[in-house]
């Protein structure tokens, strides 16, 4: 199906559009963290990079990243429309991605980049795994 609008316009009409949150990811690693009673994260928190979500105490800053937009390669579909402008697009967000990363990380900071992909029910072993080794743990009821 074509556009309605011409290519200029509809530049100017997305120009518009701002993000609103990941909210349905970061709602189920709530979830998570609440059934593994895994404590002390803030969101909103005022961190280079704007992490989702942040553990202050340890020191670990968590960013959930959309599968699509952060350029995992769990994805087997691409754009075929306006393809150059959404694999510039893709490839500015995976820099900004590491330039964030290493700079909190020269801070001190450890950064978990969980994929969308990783909360499927199938990945939550191993997505536990990784929340442990950064040194979070569950609390012991």
């Amino acid at each position: 199906m074509s556009d309605i609008f011409d290519r200029d316009k509809r530049s100017e009409i997305m120009s518009h559009v701002k993000s609103s949150n990941n909210a349905s990811t970061e709602e189920k690693l709530i979830a998570l963290f609440r059934i593994y009673g895994i404590k002390g994260w803030r969101r909103k928190y005022k961190v280079y990079g704007k992490p989702d979500f942040v553990f202050h105490h340890e020191k670990v800053a968590v960013f959930v990243d959309g599968c699509f937009w952060h350029g995992h390669d769990c994805r087997n579909t691409r754009p075929k429309q306006n393809e150059e402008f959404w694999r510039r697009k893709i490839s500015r967000n995976m820099e900004r991605d590491e330039t964030v990363t290493k700079h909190l990380e020269k801070l001190g900071w450890t950064v978990l980049r969980i994929w969308e992909c990783e909360l499927k029910k199938k990945n939550i072993v191993k997505l536990l795994s990784r929340l442990e080794s950064a040194g979070l743990h569950r609390v012991q009821t």
